[in-house]
């Protein structure tokens, strides 16, 4: 059934007398099982509210968060979140943090080594296991956020700008790194990016999301991830002419958006 948001508002309070800030109006969404769907919009147009009510972080003000059926009413084990900076724990190694989030589920040492041992070779982290994760790269670093995550083996992955920190060449790098997990895994995704071409590349669905109130204004099927795993070179992929026109299009509206709501 996948996950499925209703109706979705949120409304902050404020203080002093100020009227309330309404960040996200009516958002109606459907994740299902092997998508990958990326939300691009101005800054401020509530991409991370919306990963924040998917993860159960906040609760809407209105509408409904749905994950099979079942409303969302907290964070829990089939909704992993990778966030820009990594939030690793800097006392423990790779192996450790990455065996993290099953330990806190109670899951005996030996079978969370063993699956946290199977996602630190995905990740391509085997030679590090015992190295402290702030003797690491950020690439790598964020590699290491990526297993943590999927060693609980959640439902949903939730991505909040997790590549924003990097450098040109190990963005694009780690680009199709998550591609080839997400395609391997079949894990639902929900990718927040500020980067058309990054958002064009990797998903299968892109939402764009208007200035606050934050609603979905636009959205696209995207064919370009599936051309990438299907053998194509990631910078054909991307210096296609459908990719190139469409990457225009998407550009014209945020900068729209971004010059109305000045």
């Amino acid at each position: 059934m996948g996950l499925e948001i209703r109706d979705a508002s949120v409304i902050y309070p404020t203080a002093d007398g100020r009227p309330p800030v309404e960040a996200l109006r009516q958002i109606n969404l459907e994740i299902v099982d092997d998508d990958f769907v990326v939300a691009l919009g101005a800054s401020g147009c509530g991409k991370s509210t919306l990963l924040s009510l998917i993860a159960g972080f906040l609760s809407p003000s209105s509408g409904a968060i749905l994950l099979d059926g079942e409303p969302v009413q907290g964070p829990g084990a089939d909704r992993a979140v990778v966030f820009q900076k990594h939030a690793l724990m800097p006392w423990l190694n790779v192996l450790d943090n990455v065996a993290f989030g099953l330990k806190l589920q109670g899951v005996p040492a030996a079978r969370r080594y063993e699956t946290a041992r199977g996602f630190i070779r995905l990740l391509g982290l085997t030679d590090f296991e015992g190295a402290r994760v702030y003797n690491l790269s950020g690439g790598m670093q964020q590699r290491v956020g990526i297993a943590r995550a999927l060693t609980c083996d959640p439902k949903v992955l939730l991505m909040d700008e997790p590549l924003g920190a990097l450098d040109a060449l190990t963005r694009e790098k780690a680009q199709e790194l998550i591609l080839n997990i997400w395609h391997s895994t079949h894990k639902s995704v929900f990718f927040i990016t500020h980067s058309v071409e990054e958002a064009l590349f990797m998903g299968t669905k892109l939402i764009v999301m208007s200035p606050r109130p934050g609603r979905i204004a636009h959205r696209f099927d995207l064919p370009f991830s599936r051309q990438f795993l299907a053998g194509t070179p990631a910078r054909q992929v991307k210096a296609s002419r459908a990719f190139i026109d469409l990457r225009e299009e998407v550009l014209e509206i945020i900068f729209s958006d971004e010059e109305s709501a000045i």
